[in-house]
């Protein structure tokens, strides 16, 4: 299984980007899906997460209101729309697919990742 993620970069404060994940080697349709993010010396944290079916989702508090997690399973990809971005969203950006069906905020339930994207926001 392979994740490939784009879409990272710099961005000032109240701008807009667009992550995507691409995934290869596994039908994606069958399982959860979810954007991490992690901070220096820091444990990679749920940023949202997306069941098979697309259906249900989970936001961090953070990201509530301002970032959108979409899949499309026929195109085995993940999106993660993050608008209105603080400083404080500078991280290093990792697609993950679930070895369960729904959606999960827990890193224990991801076992394929991506290689990481970086964000990065001036204010």
């Amino acid at each position: 299984v392979q994740l490939q993620a784009s879409g990272g970069g710099l961005a000032q404060a109240g701008d807009s980007l667009r992550l995507s994940c691409t995934v290869t080697g596994r039908t994606l349709n069958r399982y959860g899906v979810a954007w991490f993010r992690q901070f220096p010396g820091k444990e990679r944290e749920c940023v949202a997460a997306i069941g098979w079916h697309g259906i249900t989702r989970y936001y961090a508090d953070f990201a509530e209101g301002r970032f959108t997690i979409s899949r499309d399973n026929a195109e085995a990809t993940i999106t993660l729309q993050m608008n209105n971005l603080k400083p404080e969203d500078t991280a290093l950006y990792f697609c993950a697919v679930s070895r369960l069906s729904g959606h999960s905020k827990f890193l224990d339930d991801y076992p394929y990742w991506g290689q990481g994207t970086q964000v990065t926001v001036s204010s």
